[in-house]
């Protein structure tokens, strides 16, 4: 596979990311696909974290707040668009915002 597949590939669901990295692993050590690997894989353990806090809240707190389930969600997604584009572009543009959290953050995957 191509660098850029592989990087658009490391988005897309966790099958697409674990696809990714053993592209990654077995035969392309790319510092770009690396980066895309790390924010992508931040991006999907931020937003499991983030909606599960949102749904706990609700739970026990019992206080209606599917208005941020959607905020978050929508907020998620744009940040995903935003890898995939960088990711189809071939640079290393962090996520906005949240980003540089993940940059070197996974030593599993050199």
């Amino acid at each position: 596979m191509r660098k850029k597949t592989i990087t658009i590939l490391s988005y897309i669901t966790i099958i697409g990311w674990v696809i990714a990295y053993f592209n990654y692993k077995k035969k392309n050590k790319s510092s770009l696909i690396k980066f895309h690997l790390e924010q992508s894989l931040g991006l999907g353990i931020l937003s499991i974290i983030t909606n599960l806090v949102i749904i706990l809240i609700e739970l026990f707190f019992n206080y209606p707040i599917s208005l941020a389930i959607v905020l978050n969600n929508m907020l998620l997604f744009i940040l995903w668009i935003a890898g995939i584009t960088s990711a189809l572009y071939g640079v290393r543009l962090p996520l906005p915002i949240i980003g540089s959290l993940f940059e070197d953050k996974f030593r599993f995957i050199e």
